[in-house]
């Protein structure tokens, strides 16, 4: 089994340590942007040539399943790629986990890039799925930028200036941007409050996985001996993971796959 992700960035990594721990034994494609990020700012016409570039670079390597390992390409390119890559290669796309954060009752917030928040596209996805609960959005400027550079200071700023956005009576954070899936325990220490329950995050990347499986029909089989290699690529060429992703657990438990041969 193959299965690919793709990403500007190393926002991918979640969603890829979600599958490895799912199927040690999955190949692993990961095709990055690093001539072409950040894709925020592009407008969505580049951002989606963009894309379409990297998910064709992945495709080359013959996976069983593509995963848009990040939200805003997912909003702006996700129709283009399956119009493309379907139905031989399945894709899957990155969405906000509004609807099981809303189930939990509780008022909620949603962290995103300034760009996301308040956007036609996560409006939509409140109105659908939020079931009348309190929602917040909280835009995080520079947030996924720090994490992408794991430049610790610039994260716990960005964090800081994001939970002083959030309000004091939210008890569930949904996590709208798959980099901030990395530093979720620096989010949860800083919105928490004291005397409240214990805060719920909710991130994509496990129901990512899980779906990418299903696509496929696959099984979760975290048993599967760890044989599994890995295929990093840059803009199209092959090469290894950047150095700040093993500042995170999520590129750790990836640098002890085996390149692939």
């Amino acid at each position: 089994m193959k299965i690919a992700l793709m990403d500007s960035g190393i926002g991918l990594l979640a969603a890829t340590a979600a599958v490895r721990r799912l199927r040690p034994d999955a190949d692993l494609v990961l095709s990055l942007d690093p001539d072409g990020m950040p894709w925020g700012p592009r407008t969505p016409e580049d951002l989606t040539e963009r894309a379409l570039a990297v998910a064709e670079a992945a495709a080359a390597h013959r996976p069983d399943a593509l995963i848009v390992g990040c939200n805003t390409a997912t909003v702006h390119a996700l129709p283009t790629l399956r119009a493309r890559l379907e139905p031989a290669l399945p894709v899957i796309g990155t969405v906000p986990a509004i609807k099981p954060a809303a189930a939990g009752g509780g008022p909620l917030a949603i962290w995103a890039t300034p760009a996301t928040t308040g956007s036609p596209y996560q409006r939509g996805l409140i109105e659908e799925f939020a079931d009348g609960a309190k929602v917040t959005e909280v835009p995080c400027p520079g947030l996924a930028e720090a994490v992408e550079h794991a430049d610790e200071a610039a994260i716990d700023a960005a964090v800081a200036a994001a939970a002083a956005l959030t309000p004091e009576d939210v008890t569930t954070v949904v996590l709208g941007c798959t980099h901030y899936e990395l530093v979720h325990e620096r989010i949860r220490e800083a919105v928490q409050r004291p005397g409240f329950p214990p805060l719920v995050l909710h991130g994509s990347a496990g129901a990512v996985a899980a779906q990418a499986l299903r696509r496929i029909g696959a099984r979760p089989d975290p048993g599967a001996p760890a044989e599994g290699t890995l295929t990093v690529l840059l803009s199209g060429r092959e090469g290894v993971l950047p150095a700040p992703a093993l500042a995170y657990e999520e590129g750790r438990i990836l640098g002890a796959v085996s390149p692939a041969r």
